[in-house]
């Protein structure tokens, strides 16, 4: 069975999409008519997922009043508010755990767009993580992580850019405080760290799948980015 819940990020300032940024979540700027967030939204109930957590901090109080309760697409929407500093991934990921179960999510960045459907998706991960990766873009020439067959890997080659989209189990995040350790930040309550030092401890035990999508994708990381995305095709 597919996974019922999923949780988009979209806690983040923005700090490159300024001035649009300002007084708009990145998530919630307007993409070919409607808010980046919403193509996952559809995309999300189009698989069968029911609940969808979005967490937050900037400009959280916008989300609410343009998305709703998600009945529009057929969703229940359970923001899960971070307050005025985001946790990063991780630690997004960690306080929002209570609202998405034991059983495995999906995760997206709410500041990508993607034209992947999400049905070839696992239903399950084969061990804690599975990730989607892309072609490397110019803006990140080097990339994130080799894949080897179906197998993540956090050294090697040829390397692949993480989309971010990936399906989850809570048990990756079982241990982040020894992984984390003294990390900045992961002291606090809530302990705020990157999810990525857990995708590479999993990686060495073999234990994150991924697949190579080679359609299209964007981080809308940039005003110029976010303008060639929505000029007319």
């Amino acid at each position: 069975m597919s996974p019922t819940r999923a949780l988009v990020f979209a806690a983040g300032r923005g700090e490159r999409m300024r001035p649009l940024t300002d007084r708009t979540p990145k998530p919630l700027l307007t993409v070919r008519g409607k808010p980046l967030i919403a193509w996952h939204l559809e995309k999300l109930a189009g698989l069968g997922v029911r609940d969808v957590v979005v967490n937050t901090s900037w400009l959280a109080d916008r989300f609410a009043p343009t998305l709703g309760d998600g009945a529009h697409w057929g969703l229940r929407l359970h923001y899960s508010h971070e307050g005025d500093e985001p946790l990063e991934t991780g630690g997004g990921m960690l306080h929002a755990l209570p609202l998405l179960g034991d059983n495995a999510f999906i995760a997206v960045n709410g500041d990508i767009w993607c034209d992947h459907d999400f049905t070839s998706l696992p239903d399950q991960p084969t061990g804690l993580a599975h990730l989607v990766l892309v072609d490397n873009p110019g803006h990140n020439a080097k990339g994130d992580f080799a894949l080897s067959g179906t197998q993540v890997h956090s050294d090697g080659g040829p390397r692949l850019t993480f989309s971010g989209i990936g399906v989850y189990r809570p048990a990756l995040l079982a241990h982040w405080r020894t992984v984390v350790g003294e990390t900045v930040g992961a002291g606090q309550t809530p302990p705020r760290f990157k999810l990525a030092p857990l995708l590479r401890a999993a990686m060495r035990a073999d234990a994150v799948s991924g697949e190579h999508y080679r359609g299209a994708w964007t981080d809308v990381g940039t005003p110029e980015r976010l303008a060639a995305l929505d000029a007319p095709k």
